[in-house]
């Protein structure tokens, strides 16, 4: 009895301000269910076995809806993004209230029925699937003042129709898109300021060498001709490859190649305890066009992962080969990776390091050396052999 006295009280709180003639709406239905029928969709929820297991195995926020939109049950992870621990604080509540969205009381009626109802995801999907009777997906920005603060959420909402006893009920499943979202508008914001500082930034390199032929001008134009060049190349990595890469093509030489190497790694901290060998590189010069950017990506990341794989004291080893029309480069350290990862090295995101944000190196390798310069990205590691990994391109 107390059970049901507890839960006419919060309904009453809640819910019951206005009477529901005088009820109005610009979208969905102002219904609400008679407070005897909530408690028996209540206890009907609470004693189904089906809607106990989604409860308890469904990842993400879940919450089961009545025919007018009211939450008759919900999973602990619904409760805990609440801030709540009871679940009888929110039945008979719609998700705008339960969440404080800011527009869930612009209409006495409450959620679902204000002007901003029409361009919500979770009110556009949860009426859907009322009407039509099949599951639908949408994204969803909701302003609340959660915990006294006010926060701006992003959710991906699916809303699937369950009849029950000839009822019929939601299931609202929801998944915390808010920290990809804010990550994803920071990139766009970052990626353009900064492409538009680096284009002031190379213009005025460019005006400079044509007046100032030193080698520290010259030095500038190229620095800055190469960090817009990996703007690019950092662009179309951080939005999974849904952008292409432009490559810019130019005349680049092998010797202009390995010099590039020994000036970047001759003070890099790697290499104060380990040695980088360049005795293998042929005699002969190679020209060949190319995107010199990501040919030195390719090679820097090929470096850079043999010498975090070498122990103090001991070399990494780096050449090129020619072979007719095939020019490939390598690198060599006495290290063997783990044959129960080999064929994860090239995976996005995979790595044999603990460090987070790691995982992108050995997968920019293949993307680009084989899907924008059409080359070959490959390795073999065999004991007591170590680990060469190669970049091999027609230059034809």
């Amino acid at each position: 009895m107390q059970y049901k006295q507890a839960l006419l009280a919060l309904y009453f709180h809640s819910i019951l301000l206005v009477t529901q003639q005088f009820m109005h709406t610009h979208f969905a239905s102002p219904e609400r269910t008679s407070q005897q029928e909530l408690l028996v969709e209540i206890d009907m929820a609470s004693h189904n076995a089906v809607i106990s297991e989604m409860l308890q195995s469904v990842s993400g926020l879940l919450a089961i809806l009545d025919e007018n939109r009211q939450i008759i049950s919900l999973n602990d992870a619904f409760l805990k993004v609440l801030g709540i621990k009871d679940a009888h604080e929110v039945f008979g509540l719609r998700p705008g209230e339960a969440v404080h969205c800011i527009h869930a009381s612009a209409e006495s009626a409450g959620c679902g029925t204000s002007k901003y109802c029409s361009s919500c995801g979770a009110a556009v999907a949860i009426v859907s699937a009322l009407e039509h009777g099949c599951s639908e997906e949408r994204t969803c920005s909701i302003s609340t003042k959660l915990h006294g603060h006010s926060t701006d959420l992003f959710f991906s909402v699916k809303a699937s129709p369950l009849r029950l006893n000839n009822k019929l009920f939601i299931l609202l499943f929801l998944q915390d898109k808010t920290a990809d979202q804010q990550r994803t508008a920071l990139e766009r914001t970052f990626f353009h300021d900064v492409s538009n500082m680096l284009q002031i930034l190379v213009g005025a390199s460019e005006l400079l060498i044509a007046t100032n032929t030193s080698p520290l001008a010259k030095t500038i134009h190229q620095a800055s001709l190469m960090l817009q060049d990996e703007i690019a190349i950092q662009r179309c990595l951080s939005q999974h490859n849904a952008t292409r890469y432009q490559p810019v093509l130019r005349r680049v030489s092998t010797r202009d190649i390995i010099r590039d190497m020994q000036l970047f790694f001759a003070n890099h901290p790697l290499t104060k305890s380990r040695k980088i060998n360049y005795s293998l590189c042929p005699a002969e010069n190679v020209d060949f066009t190319t995107d010199y950017s990501l040919l030195w990506r390719i090679l820097h990341n090929m470096l850079l992962n043999a010498l975090e794989a070498t122990k103090d004291g001991d070399e990494v080893k780096t050449w090129f080969e020619k072979t007719g029309a095939i020019l490939t480069f390598k690198v060599w350290n006495m290290s063997v990776i783990d044959e129960k990862v080999t064929n994860r090295i090239f995976e996005r995101n995979f790595t044999t390091k603990n460090n987070s944000g790691r995982g992108l190196g050995t997968y920019s390798m293949k993307y680009f050396g084989e899907q924008i310069l059409g080359g070959t990205v490959a390795f073999s590691s065999v004991p007591e052999l170590g680990t060469t990994f190669w970049f091999a391109i027609d230059i034809t």
